[in-house]
């Protein structure tokens, strides 16, 4: 069984490593760790469900799989840190209305990708833009200046 539990180890880590070359936007809402889990849980239950590898072996993979998991999320929770390591930081596209080819070249985002982003947030105009970033979880979040910010019920009521 221990060669199952070391195998398991070795692919979590190299998955793991290749899903954060590939960046954020590649795995959307989910961070790199819970696509990870998804990846190999999901090929662990075919494998096992279907007889390729025996139940003691997969319930072994499952085992040392979820242990891994914990593991890591409890070092990045815990470690100062180890979260930024891990999962990285937010990724600058946008400050002040103007594009940030730095962040942009990070994230392998083109123009347009950057404008489609906003316009999902409801930015017509990228002078609107205080900051926008992609979060560590692939969702690019957008911080409006003040005078572009929706007008609340709170604005309709006069003092």
């Amino acid at each position: 069984m221990w060669p199952v539990a070391g195998r398991t180890v070795l692919i979590y880590a190299l998955m793991l490593v290749m899903i954060r070359l590939l960046g954020r936007r590649t795995i959307g809402n989910l961070t790199a760790f819970d696509m990870l889990i998804a990846l190999i849980m999901g090929d662990l239950a075919g494998d096992a469900i279907y007889g390729d590898v025996s139940f003691p072996k997969a319930v072994t993979a499952i085992g040392s799989l979820s242990a891994l998991h914990y593991l890591n999320s409890w070092f990045a929770y815990s470690v100062r840190g180890a979260r930024k390591l891990v999962e990285g930081e937010p990724t600058l596209i946008v400050k002040d209305g103007r594009l940030q080819r730095e962040g942009m070249r990070l994230e392998r985002m083109s123009e347009k990708e950057v404008l489609g982003e906003l316009r999902l947030e409801g930015v017509d105009d990228l002078a609107e833009v205080k900051e926008a970033r992609v979060e560590c979880d692939g969702q690019v979040s957008v911080v409006r200046q003040r005078w572009a910010e929706p007008v609340t019920r709170g604005d309709l009521t006069t003092p």
